[in-house]
């Protein structure tokens, strides 16, 4: 077995000023969900993306759920959603009896197809039944082309939601990333740019369905002396606790936007001269947060794939990972609609069989930095078609 330091792909990174938060929820004994420091949190998400309000929840695919509740989303209504992402941006549409149609990507940011969005409302027009919402995803920390894909829904007449859980920090056209569409969420699970261990966020401009929010969140309990209950409601409500661990988080997500991008930017250097590598591109007028380091190997330059080299990595306890496998590919959605970027190609398909996620952990040494392009090296080396792996 590997003796040496794991490299973890993404791990939690704590600033030392989460205790203190943590300390006074035990100290006024505020421990269960809400309190101060969830009021605290949500005021900290609400200031940084310049929306009306927040709403914390228990995770991220907890505040897509609610916002698909909050557009009425139910039995037989469809929903559009990008392909190129995790199961979470999906599952909540099945959670509300609703059936996802999956859009494929497109070349320049890995996000959702403009023309292939439209190309599936034009089928949904002809057929009489439009979406009842369209999911797009900041796939890694970069923006998709959102005013393309407001113009098209906003011709239609069909809300949007931002699933940026991967992408808080980022920019598009100083424009913060989820404040764009009718709702955004955000998620703090402990892989991603901020943490509460586990916990999630949605935003909006429409103060009134947040609120709605915050009721279905706290099992919609109606206003009675007793327990009366009229709607279905969840317990997705934060937990003070954890409220703490996120405002702490919050203080430094600027200096965590920079720790990511300073990690992308020695991958891009250190490994430019290695042939057939192509990290994911900044798109026109946004700012990518980075939250990972992602790259694409030419096979024709290799004769391993992602996987493999995943597999060879992991043996130097470094932990890498393949890019999403696209959901229209799961057996779970092997039944459902597919919107492919054109008729001559896939590209969500295409990024998942070349592409790998790197180690981007802001609390990764630059030493941990260099053996981890040291390993991934070696591996190419000797996987190489051409006896000459540097230009």
């Amino acid at each position: 077995m590997n003796q040496r330091k794991r490299i973890y792909l993404s791990p939690p990174h704590m600033t030392g000023n989460e205790q203190s938060y943590i300390s006074n929820a035990f100290q006024s004994n505020m421990i269960a969900p809400l309190g101060p420091n969830v009021d605290q949190f949500e005021e900290a998400i609400k200031n940084y993306t310049n929306v009306k309000g927040a709403v914390a929840v228990s995770s991220g695919t907890a505040a897509l759920h609610l916002a698909l509740r909050l557009l009425n989303v139910g039995q037989n209504d469809c929903v559009f959603c990008s392909t190129f992402t995790f199961i979470a941006s999906a599952n909540p549409i099945l959670y509300q009896g609703a059936t996802p149609v999956f859009i494929d990507s497109e070349p320049e940011t890995w996000n959702m197809s403009p023309e292939a969005l439209q190309a599936a409302f034009k089928d949904a027009e002809k057929e009489g039944k439009l979406p009842k919402a369209v999911i797009v995803v900041h796939l890694y920390g970069q923006s998709a082309k959102m005013d393309e894909i407001l113009k098209v829904c906003q011709h239609y007449g069909v809300p949007v939601i931002e699933d940026a859980a991967e992408s808080l920090g980022s920019l598009y056209k100083n424009k913060k990333s989820g404040t764009m569409g009718d709702f955004g969420i955000y998620s703090f699970n402990g892989n991603k740019i901020i943490t509460t261990s586990g916990g999630g966020m949605l935003v909006s401009n429409d103060v009134e369905a947040l609120e709605k929010a915050r009721f279905f969140a706290t099992q919609a309990r109606d206003p009675a002396l007793h327990y009366e209950h009229s709607q279905l409601g969840y317990n997705y409500r934060m937990s003070n606790i954890l409220a703490g661990v996120g405002i702490a988080q919050m203080e430094v997500i600027n200096q965590r936007v920079n720790q990511k991008k300073a990690i992308f930017e020695r991958y891009q250097k250190e490994l430019r001269g290695v042939p057939g590598l192509t990290f994911m591109e900044e798109g026109k007028d946004t700012l990518h947060n980075r939250w990972l380091s992602t790259l694409l190997i030419e096979p024709n330059d290799y004769f391993c794939t992602p996987e493999e080299i995943v597999l060879e990595l992991e043996k130097e306890n470094i932990e890498l990972r393949p890019l999403w496998k696209p959901l229209h590919l799961q057996p779970l959605f092997q039944k459902n609609r597919f919107y492919a970027y054109s008729e001559e190609r896939c590209v969500s398909e295409e990024l998942y069989q070349i592409g790998i996620c790197l180690p981007s952990g802001t609390g990764m040494t630059e030493f941990e930095q260099k053996r981890v392009i040291e390993s991934l090296e070696k591996v190419l080396i000797e996987n190489a078609r051409t006896t000459s792996l540097h230009a």
